[in-house]
């Protein structure tokens, strides 16, 4: 089960840099909940693509360094490269912790802070 989350969420993930939000949306549950934290949380697959539409004008780059797997817990840690609303690219540092349920995405929990050294 570990070993197909994981490859579920590095399908997901190429599918959101190809652009393609919706390939992205299919592995998620309809109830699909997001928090960032200290930001905000995004309820549902609706508020996931809003926010898809605004966040990833142009597709994001991920470089994900670990992935760890405990029983329905995903926890990727990388960095994520995408453009602001400057249309400047800004790397940033992530922490993220999907709860998978029946084999899609049913929550994640998203620590995602500003890059300050470039690798």
């Amino acid at each position: 089960m570990n070993t197909d989350n994981k490859s579920i969420l590095q399908t997901a993930n190429a599918a959101i840099t190809r652009g393609d939000h919706e390939t992205f949306l299919s592995y998620c549950t309809n109830d699909t909940e997001w928090t960032f934290v200290g930001e905000q949380t995004l309820r549902g697959k609706q508020a996931v693509r809003q926010y898809m539409a605004k966040a990833y004008v142009e597709p994001p780059q991920f470089m994900v360094e670990y992935l760890v797997a405990e029983g329905e817990l995903l926890t990727a840690i990388g960095k994520i490269s995408m453009k602001n609303g400057e249309g400047k690219m800004i790397t940033y540092d992530y922490c993220d912790v999907w709860q998978f349920r029946d084999g899609k995405m049913a929550s994640l929990k998203a620590f995602v802070i500003e890059s300050t050294v470039e690798k």
